[in-house]
C-alpha cells in the first residue's frame, strides 16, 4: 500500500523481525514495519517462533487500525485534534493559529500530512519526539531558526544513519562533560521500553532512543581503547 502511495521505503517493503540475544525464556523479539513503525512481543513467550507471532500479531494490529480510510488526517480530523490538545493545555485558539506555538507546530504537522494514514503521521512525529529528546530542537531555537523552519526541514528528511550519528556524538559529549549521564538515561530508556513494549505500544521513538545510546556507548568504547 505505501509503495503504491510512492512513500520512500528505505528497505522496499521488507518487514524486520530482530530477536533480544537471550539462551532462556522469555524471549523478546522486535518488528519494524517498512515505514519504520517498530512492535514487539507483548506476551511471555516461551521460545523464538513464539515471541516473533507475538510481534507480528501486534504490528498487524495496529497497522490495519491506522491505515483504515478512518484514520487519515482530513480537515475534520484535524479540527477534532487541535482542540483536543487546546482543551488537554488550557490553550486559547489564537495559539492554534501560531506555527511558533506548541499547538501551532501541532497544527501545521497535521496540515502538512493531510491525506496520510495515521501510522505515517506516527513516523513523522518520531523524528520530531527524538530530536526534542537529544536537545537538538532547542539548540534550533538558539539559533535563531523558527519551528516552522524546523519542521518544514524535517517533514521531508527520514531518520538516517547520519541523523542517529550524529544524536550518539551529542550523547558521547555529554558523558564526558557528566559522567554516568549515558548509563542513567540507557537503564531508563530500557525501562521504557519494556513498559511500552509490554503494553502492546508502538516502539519507535524508544527503540530508537536505545540504539542512539548503545551506539554512543560504542563510540565512547572505541575512544578509550584508542587512548590506551
Amino acid at each position: 500500500m505505501k509503495q503504491s502511495r510512492g512513500a520512500d521505503l528505505k528497505n522496499g517493503a521488507l518487514v524486520v523481525y530482530e530477536m533480544v540475544p537471550s539462551n532462556s525464556p522469555p524471549y523478546v523479539c522486535y518488528v519494524t514495519l517498512p515505514g519504520g513503525s517498530c512492535f514487539g512481543s507483548f506476551q511471555f513467550c516461551p521460545t523464538k517462533a513464539e515471541a516473533r507471532r507475538s510481534a507480528a500479531k501486534i504490528a498487524l494490529m495496529n497497522s490495519v487500525f491506522n491505515e483504515h480510510p478512518s484514520r487519515r488526517i482530513t480537515d475534520e480530523f484535524i479540527e477534532k485534534s487541535v482542540s483536543e490538545a487546546l482543551a488537554s493545555f488550557n490553550g486559547n485558539r489564537e495559539e492554534a493559529d501560531n506555527p511558533n506555538t506548541g499547538i501551532g507546530a501541532f497544527r501545521f504537522m497535521l496540515e502538512s500530512n493531510k491525506g496520510k494514514s495515521m501510522l505515517e503521521f506516527q513516523e513523522l512525529m518520531t523524528v520530531f519526539q527524538l530530536l526534542h529528546w537529544n536537545g537538538s530542537l532547542k539548540a534550533m531555537r538558539e539559533r535563531q531558526c523558527s519551528r516552522q523552519e524546523v519542521l518544514a526541514h524535517y517533514s521531508h528528511r527520514a531518520l538516517d544513519d547520519d541523523i542517529r550519528n550524529q544524536m550518539a556524538m551529542d550523547w558521547v559529549n555529554r558523558e564526558q562533560g557528566t559522567p554516568g549521564a549515558l548509563s542513567r538515561e540507557l537503564s531508563s530508556t530500557e525501562r521504557e521500553l519494556d513498559e511500552a513494549r509490554l503494553a502492546g505500544k508502538e516502539l519507535r521513538f524508544h527503540k530508537e532512543k536505545k540504539d542512539i545510546l548503545m551506539l554512543a556507548a560504542g563510540q565512547l568504547g572505541s575512544m578509550h581503547s584508542s587512548n590506551c
